[in-house]
């Protein structure tokens, strides 16, 4: 079964910002980060309409960062709710999942999330093309989908943030930065996430930790738990 990294199936439905705040300022009344630290909200949709799990995809994703560490939190009418904590320092993923009484995570280690990364390989074309999202300098790169050639598309990313290591444990480890409008596979669904807003505040460690009433199951079981969602 196809993966992908850095995002799940199902995600919230998400409140409106108050305002939009800058990389070094905080208007809000909330603390100031430093620039590798943070929150971007993304509006985020299932690419293909006749998935059998496309009425799960997400509407809306958080990610936080904090250096080497992001978590994506995702949830669907408050009711199936998944995260995903990257570490790029210890070279893991781990995707946690609560729906109704069931808790449970999963954690890949270096060597499957590369086995996950060869069921979507892209090829990427950099360009000096530019455009402004959610007040970053973002750079486009053309992306065609190795395993099926016919299927092309663009995807943008920032470097003001610091982040050049981002993307190390994922499919586009090629380009060094954030990225803000791209498309990725996991459980063989595939996602669209675009920037809408960011928050330069600070992201408590303990964020990026698995909560203590998880069950901890292994990626062939989760992958059976998704696959069973989709029966």
């Amino acid at each position: 079964m196809s993966k992908f990294k850095l995002i799940t199936f199902c995600i919230p439905a998400f409140v409106s910002l108050l305002c939009l705040l800058s990389l070094n300022s905080c208007t809000s009344g909330e603390e100031s980060g430093s620039k590798e630290e943070g929150q971007i909200e993304f509006d985020t949709k299932g690419v293909d309409p006749t998935h059998p799990m496309y009425g799960f995809a997400p509407s809306e994703a958080t990610l936080k960062y904090k250096k080497d560490k992001f978590i994506f939190e995702m949830s669907t009418m408050g009711m199936f709710n998944t995260s995903i904590i990257i570490d790029n320092t210890a070279k893991t993923v781990a995707q946690s999942v609560k729906f109704l009484d069931l808790k449970q995570a999963c954690i890949e280690n270096e060597k499957d999330i590369a086995e996950a990364n060869a069921n979507y390989v892209l090829k990427i074309e950099e360009t000096n093309e530019t455009k402004d999202i959610v007040g970053l300098k973002a750079y486009k790169a053309k992306v065609t989908l190795v395993k099926d050639p016919s299927i092309k598309f663009d995807v943008w990313y920032t470097k003001e943030l610091g982040l050049e290591n981002a993307n190390v444990l994922t499919p586009y480890a090629q380009l060094k930065g954030l990225l803000l409008d791209y498309r990725i596979e996991k459980f063989g669904i595939e996602l669209h996430f675009l920037a809408k807003s960011i928050k330069n505040i600070e992201i408590p460690d303990k964020t990026f930790e698995i909560p203590a009433s998880m069950k901890i199951i292994s990626t062939k079981e989760m992958e059976e738990f998704i696959k069973n969602l989709q029966q």
